[in-house]
């Protein structure tokens, strides 16, 4: 090197070269991180974030030598001189140079700091579970992706994850699809029993078809590596099953199998699969988790053809809350039950029916029966099969839905945890229960844990949204309903939800009514609701008069069809109509008191106050009313309560007692989690009020909470 020129690390500095690499290099590494966020916003696909990280690599020594041959000078960029040009420019105006590129760099950086803190925030937001970790509405094909929730982007999916995708019927009687979903469903618990592999549940599969043309995209809505296809052919008493497993990242066949069987000797084919899976896998087994795909619930091909038929009759009452085929899966599984006697998991799957059957009103049947019932069997079900993690669930559902127990029922939940880790059945059932307990922070949890592994189970989502609606998070609430409905559009749950959370946050009936269309009674009966808020009572009488009156569709919680019609009639000031349907409404509900159990017998005394009160009989709808708050009083169920007092309000208000009706009315207001039985929106609304609107306790109220009145949304119409 010539005396007087500088060295090369010294013409590096000089050049600007190492400023120019570190601007490069943050401000690539905040694009990359801007793009992994901002693209499966808009759908763009993954493949256009790695060519974002392949040009700025190839780019990076293109702008190093663009940086060595190049200067940034006042007159524009020039070619950098010599050191030893004359034409090298002065110490200051390069200093004032070298000061302009530390300050883009100070504030790439700063841009870079302030975006890492909010990812971190946001990623913390997800794992605590404040309003912002729900989603905002989605399109279809947001709601498959389970990450989406927490508003993150999905992380690559563990190597040993599957999905069990629904089984083609390749059998001459359509009719027997049961068998099909059954042998699906058998293979499925078999592999959700070993802890090393991560197993997506049924209701996250069941709106696949049996053989999806883009198994890739499959993989990365359910967040899984491996998908099993199969189907069943059943002719007679032969049945064949075939079985595949394939890479959904490769669509590599990684095993397959056919199995000929006759029934008699079909037992333990969800075992071999499930083993060969672990194998293909190379899922490690414990001694318990071998010794139980070795085991088979039944060695009786009646037992198992019953139990499967009632599987799926269950399946369906579980989705829509739908009592109907509840009440049809519980004489088959008794006689499953019969035919071998030592059938344990009918047992469990039979208390469980039992359990969600009494819960729901029972639907006509004895709910005080019920309850007995479902706790005797799944004791016989733990009797039959001490460690089963199903027994556990039902003698934990049993204590939840039956006995009111929510400690037994934790603890249930807890010892079917350890059996079965992943399962979504005790996790979210720990969540309904905190739920009850008041714990709603906790219970989002839980319910959130068990939507990672059933990402697309439309059921868990709506209620992740009534969860929400209950803490008065009434956005986010909105969000896991729509999404609940992007999973499954049937889901009439979630359009109730929907519009309960639209109602409480606006006041806007109109779109809380938009929420609700279809001919279901459940939907008919929100909307009859909905109309009334508008005192268009002529039109909610003619909708409720085409829902059929029957115990499937007319519970506990609402009243019978009888007393909502004659409280239509009342508020149309038909007297002549009215009165003889309250009379029916009481005997009908008097009949109905001995046939529940718990805070249920409080909703039941509610309707009674309400006939009597109809009836002209005040003092003795007050009493009722008393009676209903002592005994829902007793009760540690902080989700229904408030609902229990905000009945109890409306009654008060039209018995004309507004110092009792106001004073526990704003006591449902203040309540936590009470943002899904009522809220401040509704004071304006609510006919309900009518009686007592003048007054000036209700006035006070009014104006306490002024900034909830739906000025702009709803105009009073009058009367009929």
């Amino acid at each position: 090197m010539a005396s007087g020129q500088p060295g090369f690390f010294a013409e590096l500095k000089r050049r600007h070269v190492w400023r120019v690499a570190l601007a490069y290099t943050v401000a690539g590494w905040l694009l990359i991180q801007v793009a992994t966020q901002i693209f499966p916003f808009f759908g763009i696909p993954d493949w256009a974030v790695r060519l974002v990280v392949l040009l700025l690599a190839l780019g990076f020594p293109v702008a190093v030598v663009l940086a060595w041959i190049y200067e940034l000078t006042p007159e524009g960029v020039r070619r950098t001189p010599p050191a030893d040009s004359p034409q090298v420019r002065p110490e200051q105006q390069r200093r004032r140079i070298a000061r302009r590129l530390n300050t883009a760099i100070i504030a790439i950086l700063v841009a870079s700091v302030l975006f890492l803190g909010w990812r971190l925030h946001a990623v913390d937001r997800a794992g605590s579970l404040p309003a912002a970790t729900a989603p905002a509405p989605a399109t279809h094909d947001e709601a498959a992706r389970p990450a989406a929730a927490a508003g993150i982007a999905p992380e690559p999916a563990p190597p040993k994850s599957i999905a069990v995708l629904p089984f083609e019927n390749l059998s001459d009687e359509k009719a027997g699809a049961y068998f099909v979903t059954g042998m699906q469903d058998l293979i499925l618990t078999k592999l959700a029993e070993i802890a090393d592999l991560k197993v997506i549940s049924r209701t996250s599969t069941a709106r696949y078809r049996s053989r999806p043309d883009n198994l890739r995209q499959v993989g990365e809505e359910l967040g899984v590596a491996t998908v099993l296809e199969g189907s069943v052919q059943r002719a007679g008493n032969q049945v064949l099953v075939n079985v595949q497993l394939i890479d959904t990242r490769t669509d590599a066949h990684l095993w397959a199998q056919s199995y000929q069987r006759t029934l008699d000797n079909l037992f333990g084919v969800e075992g071999e699969v499930a083993g060969k899976i672990a194998t293909a896998l190379d899922a490690r087994l414990s001694r318990a988790e071998t010794a139980s795909l070795a085991m088979v619930p039944t060695t009786d091909k009646v037992a198992m053809d019953l139990f499967l038929h009632a599987e799926f009759n269950l399946g369906k009452g579980f989705s829509n809350y739908d009592t109907e085929p509840l009440r049809e899966a519980i004489p088959l599984y008794r006689q499953a039950i019969a035919a071998d006697p030592d059938f344990a998991l009918a047992y469990a799957r039979l208390s469980f029916a039992e359990s969600l059957l009494g819960w729901f009103g029972g639907a006509g049947a004895d709910v005080n029966e019920l309850a007995e019932r479902a706790r005797t069997d799944a004791e016989r079900a733990l009797q039959l099969a001490p460690g089963d993690s199903a027994a556990q669930l039902a003698l934990g559902f049993s204590a939840y839905y039956g006995r009111g127990d929510y400690g037994a029922a934790l603890d249930a939940f807890a010892r079917a945890l350890r059996a079965k880790p992943n399962d979504t059945g005790a996790l979210s059932g720990r969540g309904y229960v905190e739920r009850r307990e008041g714990r709603y922070d906790a219970a989002i949890a839980s319910l959130q844990q068990a939507f990672a592994i059933d990402p697309r189970n439309s059921a868990l989502a709506a209620e992740l949204g009534s969860t929400y609606a209950m803490v008065g998070h009434y956005p986010e609430a909105q969000g896991w309903a729509q999404r609940a409905l992007a999973l499954d559009p049937e889901n009439l749950n979630a359009r109730a939800f929907l519009s309960i959370a639209i109602l409480h946050d606006s006041g806007d009936v109109a779109a809380a009514l938009a929420a609700v269309p279809g001919d279901a009674a459940m939907m008919k009966r929100m909307r009859v609701g909905l109309l009334t808020l508008q005192r268009r009572y002529g039109e909610a009488l003619g909708l409720l008069d085409g829902v059929a009156d029957t115990a499937d569709n007319f519970g506990y919680s609402g009243g019978s069809k009888s007393l909502q019609q004659a409280q239509l009639h009342r508020l149309m000031r038909d007297d002549p109509a009215a009165l003889p349907l309250f009379g029916q409404a009481r005997t009908e509900m008097q009949q109905r008191l001995s046939t529940q159990r718990g805070i249920a017998v409080s909703f039941v005394r509610l309707d009674i106050a309400t006939a009597e009160l109809g009836l002209g009989h005040a003092q003795d709808a007050l009493d009722q009313v008393a009676v209903a708050l002592a005994t829902a009083g007793q009760s540690a169920d902080h989700v229904a309560l408030p609902q229990v007092m905000k009945v109890a309000a409306t009654l008060y208000a039209q018995a004309d007692r507004p110092a009792l009706s106001v004073p526990l009315i704003e006591n449902v207001i203040a309540t936590p989690g009470a943002g899904q039985a009522y809220a401040p929106v509704l004071l304006w609304l609510d006919p309900a009020w009518d009686p007592i609107r003048e007054d000036p306790q209700f006035q006070a109220l009014l104006k306490k909470h002024a900034r909830s009145r739906p000025d702009l949304l709803y105009e009073r119409p009058a009367a009929g």
